[in-house]
């Protein structure tokens, strides 16, 4: 079975002086402020294409790291997933790097290691982003 989800935005004016608004249709979240300036700049309270990718990246690999612990008999008691999306104006999107960090009691640190790789190249968002270069910095504590 297929799940579809939508946002949209409403943007007005031209890409340097104009802003939009993003609305998350399908969960009802508050609207969010965007503009070329928070996206190229500093944020000042608005969101950026960039940052709802790492939104998405960050939540996908936390679920997924999840199923594949749970899948080799370890299951987790915290994963704490940081995406960090690099944007650069004229180029685009450079790189994503992933931090995560995650307890999880009787798993070996290599085997950790080997299912947070499989997992950063099987997540479904690594899978859409794959174009990217995408990093991993994975710890257990």
């Amino acid at each position: 079975m297929s799940v579809t989800r939508k946002a949209s935005t409403r943007w007005t004016g031209d890409l340097q002086n104009g802003s939009g608004v993003t609305s998350f249709v399908s969960s009802g979240l508050p609207d969010t402020s965007v503009t070329w300036a928070a996206r190229a700049n500093e944020p000042e309270g608005k969101t950026s294409p960039e940052e709802l990718i790492a939104a998405a990246h960050a939540s996908c690999y936390s679920m997924a790291l999840s199923a594949g612990l749970g899948k080799a008999g370890h299951a987790p008691e915290e994963i704490l997933t940081e995406a960090s999306v690099d944007f650069k104006p004229g180029t685009g999107i450079t790189g994503i790097t992933l931090a995560v960090h995650a307890t999880v009691p009787g798993i070996g640190s290599d085997e950790f290691a080997e299912i947070a790789e499989a997992t950063k190249d099987g997540c479904p968002v690594s899978q859409a982003l794959k174009a990217v270069p995408i990093t991993l910095e994975a710890t257990l504590g």
